[in-house]
């Protein structure tokens, strides 16, 4: 039996299985069997790439920040990349215009944002259709997913949410918090399970179901400590270990083709805006968002006694190595950060101008 009638027997059994508190252990070990059994299949049994072994799509990461456009054919991907970078991507009136990774440097407040124009992806794409893993694994290498949606469609055929399964089966979690687990793996010693607070989502028995996902995953000697009330999906994902946690932002487009009372409701979706392209409609605003959501600080850097230098800031981001004085220092040189003894800092970081700061600040 093959992996995928292992994932769709597993999956069967699931779905004829009642929710209660009898079955919750056997619903855990089921959840962990088929997380194992997915991750199996996107990495192959060999732990190498699975799949057609054609041309990817890697693109050099370049500039502060990466931003991946994520969306299904024809909504637009490639006419909003050639509206808010320099790179000028094909856009016709017939889908999958765009077959392959087209790179844009998006220039906002002083900082170079990389912009990826992906192809379209279609339902099942996790599995591989239409080269939906290449697809996917460039998105999972970004700062920020831009999922681009046509507010025409959304209504009907449900695009937000076939992505959003797409992109969670293939353990990209979107616009979630990492559980705060942490599994120490021992040579001996079995499983020592601690919780600081109360588990209300893992059944009545949270250390007897934890004991069951970490034996399915052959991990049978171990230090747990859950410091939040986590659910038996997030448990899962910090045993897997492989999970990446993405801040996405839902952008509809063609809002011109809609009515306001239409409009309004999307926009009121959580972490969405709306635009149009075409007719350059809240484009701005868009910008500021994409901003916004990657979490970008600019620092200027001053020689003792000269005015600071405003015409190249160092980027900070908290997606990547965070925004404090000890991130700034290993930006520059390593060199600051071995001979590091103190920063002034002014801003408003700062409780007073300068303020004497460790490398801890931020």
């Amino acid at each position: 039996m093959g992996i995928k009638e292992k994932i769709k027997e597993i999956e069967d059994e699931m779905s004829r299985t009642q929710k209660n508190k009898a079955t919750n252990y056997h619903l855990g070990t089921l959840k962990a069997k088929l997380a194992k059994l997915k991750s199996e299949l996107l990495l192959g049994e060999g732990g190498g790439k699975s799949g057609p072994s054609g041309p990817g799509f890697d693109v050099a990461r370049a500039g502060d920040a990466r931003v991946a456009l994520i969306g299904f054919p024809s909504v637009g991907k490639s006419t909003l990349l050639s509206s808010i970078t320099e790179t000028k991507s094909e856009a016709a009136g017939y889908e999958f215009t765009t077959l392959t990774c087209i790179p844009g440097n998006l220039y906002h407040k002083g900082t170079r944002i990389q912009v990826l124009d992906l192809p379209g992806i279609i339902e099942g794409a996790a599995s591989g259709k239409g080269r939906g893993k290449e697809v996917i694994a460039v998105a999972r290498s970004a700062d920020l997913v831009l999922m681009v949606l046509d507010a025409q469609k959304e209504g009907l055929q449900r695009h937000r949410e076939i992505l959003e399964g797409e992109l969670e089966s293939v353990g990209m979690r979107l616009n979630c918090q990492p559980p705060d687990i942490s599994i120490l793996p021992k040579k001996a010693g079995g499983v020592r399970f601690n919780n600081t607070v109360p588990l209300t989502k893992m059944g009545p028995d949270p250390a007897k179901t934890a004991l069951n996902i970490l034996k399915t995953n052959k991990i049978m000697n171990a230090e747990v400590l859950c410091r939040c009330d986590c659910t038996v999906d997030e448990f899962i994902d910090v045993v897997m270990g492989n999970r990446k946690y993405v801040r996405c932002l839902y952008a509809y487009n063609k809002i011109d083709t809609v009515s306001i009372e239409e409009i309004d409701k999307l926009a009121r979706n959580p972490h969405s805006t709306v635009m149009s392209v075409n007719n350059n409609l809240n484009m701005d605003y868009l910008v500021s968002q994409i901003w916004s959501y990657l979490g970008l600080t600019r620092v200027y850097t001053k020689r003792r006694g000269q005015q600071p230098d405003l015409s190249a800031p160092v980027v900070l981001s908290t997606l990547r190595r965070g925004t404090t004085v000890q991130s700034l220092c290993s930006n520059v040189s390593s060199h600051m950060l071995r001979d590091f003894a103190f920063a002034l800092v002014w801003g408003k970081s700062a409780k007073h101008a300068p303020q004497r700061c460790g490398l801890q600040h931020g």
